[in-house]
């Protein structure tokens, strides 16, 4: 239990799989840890050999590295170990995280793939004799989200219509009900979900 005045530390997203929720959350970590710009820009050490650089410059550098690190810890307690064994090479923040978004981004056939999937999936969705109500309603939610992700504007004008097309036929009297009295471009899911319990 917390004190008053005082707040949970956030938790930080461990790596899944699932890279596109995953870099979501982490991106909006390292933004609140202010960190976010070293993932973005990075930062360039001074080559070996090169002139020397003054102490001002020297403690600015030095300050921008610690940042840096600070980044990283947050990067390895993200990602499981056998990942970043595949990273050891990889000396700052941003070279991790890009090479995470190049190893498991993905290319556009396989989101277009995953994507295809999901469709066929929102469009077969139908209840089972068996399912609660809560129950339909969450996997529907659950693989329309999903779309979501993958850019599908899922409104909730579609996802109440398919909701209704799917219900088993104990729900009859009450999907003639709602589309008798309701303009269906109005209603959520929400309301849905509390006409039908």
């Amino acid at each position: 239990m917390t004190s008053e005045g005082s707040f949970v530390q956030p938790s930080i997203p461990r790596f899944d799989g699932h890279y596109d929720h995953w870099s979501m959350l982490m991106e909006n970590f390292l933004r609140s840890k202010e960190y976010w710009s070293l993932i973005e820009t990075g930062y360039e050490e001074p080559a070996k050999g090169a002139q020397p650089i003054s102490e001002a410059r020297q403690k600015e550098l030095d300050a921008v590295k610690l940042r840096d690190l600070k980044a990283k810890n947050y990067l390895f307690q993200a990602i499981d170990r056998s990942i970043l064994e595949m990273m050891l090479e990889k000396d700052t923040s941003k070279k991790i995280w890009d090479s995470m978004k190049t190893k498991y981004k993905g290319n556009a056939r396989v989101k277009r793939s995953t994507f295809q999937a999901l469709r066929r999936d929102f469009e077969t969705l139908e209840m089972k004799v068996s399912e609660t109500i809560t129950n339909y309603f969450a996997r529907v939610m659950t693989v329309a989200n999903k779309m979501r992700v993958y850019g599908e504007p899922m409104t909730d004008v579609t996802i109440c219509e398919k909701i209704l097309r799917s219900l088993t036929d104990k729900f009859n009297y009450i999907v003639c009900s709602i589309e008798e009295s309701r303009d269906l471009d109005a209603i959520t899911v929400a309301s849905k979900l509390a006409h039908c319990t």
